[in-house]
């Protein structure tokens, strides 16, 4: 479980998160929706303790990522993006040498890395130099080093950017199953028929603070409208959104 309490950051003059607050449960896919600007990233890189809040707590499993860093990220799995791999390593290497980061001993990595390469299928390039791999293949390469020391929550920004249509489908699939095996699952999107497909919660921002609550269902009826799309768009009360 992921919680987050009154948190507020400001980067230069501009204030990126202002007083936010939710919880992202275990078993469930939450998903930080809203425009460019809304504070989502800040967010998330504030939860993995990449920066740090001026106010507020972020809390995973329990663990307060200011006071236990190491703790906290032991229980978190953070889906980078996948075009930054290093191309001269193999994906067996590349997910070792994190798994390894992530506190695991030479040979629980080694172990941990045999497993989850099977886990994603990813047996026939394991030992092939990441460089020229396909989009699915970086995909299910970065998604192998989130997950390699079992995590209980995993963090994805806008984890479907620059993908096709097969490698977003494989992502979505891989997500729901990690859900089902009762991870907590939070990222953030603009795009709306994914949030819509993926959530079991949505937590709508904008300028860095929490506008809305619920599931997508939820939503629509709040606001009295058929999709998500309008039921955002009348929640951020402007139409920048649908461009964000």
């Amino acid at each position: 479980m992921i919680k987050v309490s009154h948190l507020s950051k400001h980067i230069g003059e501009v204030q990126a998160l202002n007083d936010l607050s939710f919880v992202a449960e275990n078993g469930q896919i939450t998903g930080l929706l809203g425009p460019n600007g809304a504070g989502k990233t800040t967010c998330l890189r504030t939860i993995f303790g990449l920066l740090k809040p001026d106010t507020g707590t972020a809390e995973i499993e329990g663990i307060d990522v200011a006071i236990d860093p190491i703790g906290a990220k032991q229980q978190l799995g953070l889906f980078p993006d996948p075009f930054g791999l290093y191309e001269r390593l193999t994906p067996r290497e590349y997910i070792r040498y994190f798994a390894e980061l992530s506190g695991l001993s030479a040979s629980d990595a080694k172990e941990a890395t045999s497993k989850v390469i099977a886990k994603l299928r990813l047996e026939d390039i394991s030992d092939r130099r990441c460089k020229g791999f396909s989009q699915g293949q970086r995909m299910k390469t970065a998604l192998a080093q989130a997950i390699v020391h079992s995590p209980s929550n995993i963090i994805l920004d806008e984890p479907t950017r620059g993908l096709d249509v097969m490698s977003t489908r494989l992502l979505r699939d891989i997500l729901i199953d990690l859900k089902n095996q009762g991870h907590c699952v939070l990222f953030s999107s603009h795009v709306m028929q994914e949030v819509a497909a993926l959530c079991d919660q949505v937590i709508v921002m904008a300028q860095g603070r929490v506008v809305a609550i619920g599931s997508p269902e939820q939503l629509c009826a709040q606001t009295g409208k058929a999709s998500l799309e309008d039921a955002f768009i009348q929640l951020i009360g402007t139409d920048e959104g649908i461009a964000a």
